[in-house]
């Protein structure tokens, strides 16, 4: 869909910039030739098409389950391996006919009932309690499901149950992050860069915010350093991919840096809301996993190594948004009471530096997320419940004044431009 958007814009500028004459028609033609093809795109008659094989799909489901009982166990057991086999056999056929989201709706369909004839094995043959084992195992099957068909609905499968099974071992140890998930993860993101795919990549990035917010209410669910250093080794990782020469790691860069630069915003929100003494008072900087602080350290060290890379301001701005949101979780718990004042400042700081990466190197989500992670600190400070609101008053129009001087500085040092 986004490469579709792409070539729409850029036929409208090659037709300009060949009425302009900047460009010959040899040279317009080279350059169309040179395009790879498009992906056939999703028409309503797929749309109907993957609903109707979703609705086939629970209706199989909900078939076995009501007769489940009735069934002998052999016949149990060649329904779901028939479904299996069924749904990827026809896969295949929409493959070699050159409809590939049809054949991606049936590898996902076919991870589905490999999930469900999991927990329905499971219950015939009495096996053991682990549900979160049978999760892992559907993930695994799933992510086979994708390796093997190129399945971008199958990997998302496997991505979900590998979260679920993450989340479930969380809640029955409470003593440590699950590590193994990052496992699955990263054999995940190897399909990701194989495939060259954006889609895949949106999918990692949402699969690495439930594992890091799990892992954040289990080291203390009343402070954000956890999240801040998720944010920042997201981000940081980003952008050091986005700049790399090769193109299937800046494709996934910039997808990660997008998510990385959302979620250092809600960080940023999350650390001016909660910034007060009456969660503070709750907090305990001393119980920060070494672990975690070295992910922000490292996501820091991506994010100036990019900048040192490409020399570009933009980048530089976003490395130091990183460091403000961190340095604003360190002092997030000082030891005396009253107003956080520099847990406020440096996450309006780090705020108005993601704007102005993002302005630098014109990129729209990273705008999107600073404005959204300015207005919320703003929020957070205008209504936080503890403290004076007079002295908060104060303390945004101080901001205010020397966001306006700093304006007006840049205004007579930056060059002017004619139109």
């Amino acid at each position: 869909m986004l490469d579709r958007a792409y070539r729409q814009r850029l036929e409208a500028d090659l037709a300009q910039w060949e009425s302009d004459g900047v460009i010959t028609p040899a040279v317009l033609a080279a350059i169309r030739v040179a395009l790879p093809p498009l992906t056939p795109g999703i028409n309503i008659a797929v749309v109907v098409a993957i609903v109707g094989g979703l609705l086939i799909a629970a209706s199989f489901l909900a078939f076995v389950a009501a007769h489940w009982i009735e069934l002998a166990r052999l016949l149990r057991l060649a329904i779901l391996l028939a479904g299996i086999v069924g749904a990827h056999g026809l896969g295949a056929w929409f493959a070699r006919a050159g409809q590939p989201v049809l054949a991606d709706l049936c590898a996902s369909v076919g991870a589905i009932i490999f999930g469900a004839a999991i927990a329905l094995v499971g219950q015939m043959y009495h096996l053991g309690g682990d549900f979160a084992g049978g999760m892992l195992l559907w993930a695994m099957g799933a992510l086979v499901a994708a390796a093997l068909t190129g399945s971008r609905g199958a990997l998302a499968v496997a991505l979900v149950a590998a979260c679920i099974w993450s989340n479930m071992r969380v809640y029955e140890t409470h003593d440590a992050a699950h590590f193994s998930f990052v496992v699955i993860w990263l054999a995940a993101a190897g399909l990701a860069l194989a495939w060259n795919s954006r889609v895949a990549a949106h999918l990692l990035a949402l699969a690495a915010l439930p594992w890091w917010i799990a892992t954040a209410l289990l080291a203390d669910p009343a402070s954000p350093y956890v999240l801040a250093d998720g944010a920042a080794l997201l981000f940081g990782a980003g952008l050091a991919l986005a700049v790399a020469p090769w193109q299937r790691a800046s494709s996934a860069g910039a997808v990660l840096s997008t998510y990385g630069a959302l979620s250092l915003a809600g960080v940023a929100i999350l650390e001016a809301a909660t910034a007060n003494e009456a969660f503070r008072a709750h907090a305990d900087v001393l119980s920060h996993p070494l672990w975690a602080i070295s992910c922000g350290i490292v996501g820091v060290i991506f994010a100036f190594g990019a900048a040192a890379t490409t020399r570009r301001a933009g980048a530089a701005f976003a490395a130091s948004a990183i460091g403000l949101v961190l340095l604003a979780s360190a002092v997030w718990t000082p030891p005396h009471v009253g107003e956080p004042w520099r847990a406020y400042a440096l996450a309006l700081c780090a705020m108005i530096c993601l704007v102005a990466s993002a302005m630098l190197d014109t990129a729209r989500p990273r705008i999107v997320a600073g404005w959204l992670g300015i207005a919320g600190v703003i929020a957070a400070i205008t209504w936080t419940v503890e403290g004076s609101l007079l002295h908060r008053s104060m303390f945004l129009a101080a901001a205010g004044l020397v966001a306006v001087a700093l304006a007006l500085l840049l205004n007579r040092l930056l060059p002017r431009t004619r139109e």
